[in-house]
């Protein structure tokens, strides 16, 4: 198949052209309470056009690889209807020509696990959650996806290459009286099974820590020093400013290019954030994006200023940035879009009991907890947390929400630990229509930041 789609888009007569194959398979298991409510595994298969023309551009995508000749000569004579509309034309970034093979290989590939193991392993974890007391239900649930695609495009490049990723995460819920509390977990995050394996003693500590916040308060509302555990601040510069660093979102708005320009101050030297596919086993690593590009580690800021961002083709001919090999999509339905891989704070020099120690009134936040971003406002949920006072943390906190701005965010960090992590679940949404894309990963140190707002009581 390789040789025919190479040939289609050799010889359309296109600025550029490129096509991508795809044999997906995916498979979903889920636990709410004691009931298994569902066991699903399928198989898909497809493909992508992408077509340039006079300045314009057309995309369509495909189930029968027969029609790949005549779908790709209608995106043609699409791309040029669209040019006519166009006030700029749209060009492409110059890539490298690749060829070759970037298959996975994990320890224990998932691809050849039973799904009666799968559901076993689930259900085992499960049960664990369902068997404390205090607990009034739970939700579980394993997820696979496995992809191998083939991409080709008129320049040359034939790169057939794999995704996949696994993961077991879910939600204990407990309830006593009328408070009822919420403590969310995730194994895994990557392509090999085994990382699934004994995880009991991580999961009981969740359950133990859903169980207390039972007896905890809510905090006092108001402006505060606070510490973000790795988990919540790695939701933070994801979230706030992750998808600022995304250049299509930038390309149509002229507001954010201006607060975004490459060497703006945007915090103290202590902080630096980088954007890394190339680190294996998180949920963000790859080889290769679906434009035929490199994945590359991409400084985003560096001792506190901004310096790169991140692009596909067209963004970085556009902005005139260096090609980062984030342009990517959740499958054959979708055309590729800027996507952050793993996203991370890097570690600085700071301990946990120094962060504590320098905090007379303020809290420490930990474990993310849904949210949301407009522009350069957030608010974000932590799952539990702990009073601050004098230097020494105290009670534990519950239904703890933070909001501001990202710039002056930004620049109140001051502290950042040395013990950087990252999450085992992957996932961001994003597009219209919305691409929820497991690989996306993101880590951070514990960090400091000197003011934050706090709603509570």
């Amino acid at each position: 198949m390789k040789e025919r789609l190479a040939r289609i888009v050799a010889d359309l007569a296109a600025d550029y052209a490129d096509i991508r194959y795809e044999e997906n398979k995916k498979t979903r298991v889920a636990y709410r309470g004691k009931r298994l409510e569902l066991v699903s595994s399928y198989a898909t298969s497809g493909g992508h056009v992408r077509v340039y023309a006079d300045g314009g551009k057309a995309t369509a995508s495909f189930s029968d690889p027969g029609r790949v000749g005549s779908i790709a000569d209608a995106s043609l004579a699409s791309a040029r209807l669209a040019a006519k509309g166009r006030d700029r034309p749209l060009r492409l970034a110059d890539a490298p020509v690749v060829t070759g093979e970037f298959p996975v290989s994990p320890r224990v590939d998932p691809l050849t696990v039973k799904l009666e193991e799968k559901i076993e392993l689930l259900r085992h974890y499960n049960d664990l959650i369902l068997r404390e007391p205090d607990v009034l239900t739970s939700e579980a649930e394993y997820d696979e996806f496995g992809s191998k695609r083939l991409f080709v495009n008129s320049e040359g490049s034939i790169i057939e290459y794999e995704l996949l990723n696994i993961g077991i995460f879910g939600r204990i819920v407990t309830k006593r009286g009328n408070v009822v509390q919420r403590v969310r977990f995730a194994f895994g995050g990557n392509e090999d099974f085994s990382r699934l394996y004994d995880r009991d003693e991580e999961l009981m500590e969740r359950v133990a820590i859903a169980r207390k916040l039972l007896d905890a308060s809510p905090p006092r509302a108001g402006i505060y020093p606070v510490i973000l555990d790795p988990d919540e601040a790695a939701v933070f510069i994801h979230e706030a400013f992750g998808h600022l660093s995304e250049a299509d979102g930038l390309q149509n708005n002229p507001a954010f290019r201006e607060k975004l320009k490459i060497g703006t101050t945007l915090g103290r030297e202590i902080l630096n954030v980088t954007d890394d596919p190339t680190i294996p086993g998180h949920p963000g690593s790859y080889d290769i994006d679906d434009e035929g590009v490199a994945g590359v580690k991409t400084r985003l800021i560096t001792d506190g200023v901004l310096t790169g961002r991140l692009h596909s083709r067209e963004t970085a001919a556009e902005f005139g940035e260096p090609l980062s090999g984030n342009m990517r999509a959740v499958d054959a339905h979708f055309t590729p879009i800027v996507r952050m891989s793993n996203i991370f704070i890097e570690p600085g020099n700071s301990s946990f009991e120094e962060m504590v120690a320098s905090i007379d009134d303020g809290y420490y936040l930990v474990g993310a907890r849904g949210g949301q971003t407009s522009g350069d406002q957030f608010t974000f949920g932590a799952q539990w947390g702990y009073r601050i006072e004098n230097g020494r943390l105290g009670g534990m906190v519950r239904d703890i929400n933070m909001s501001g701005e990202l710039f002056s965010t930004l620049r109140a960090i001051s502290m950042i630990g040395s013990d950087l992590s990252f999450g085992e679940r992957g996932g961001c949404g994003k597009g219209m229509p919305m691409q929820l894309n497991r690989k996306s990963g993101k880590g951070a140190p514990h960090i400091k930041i000197d003011r934050v707002t706090l709603g509570g009581v």
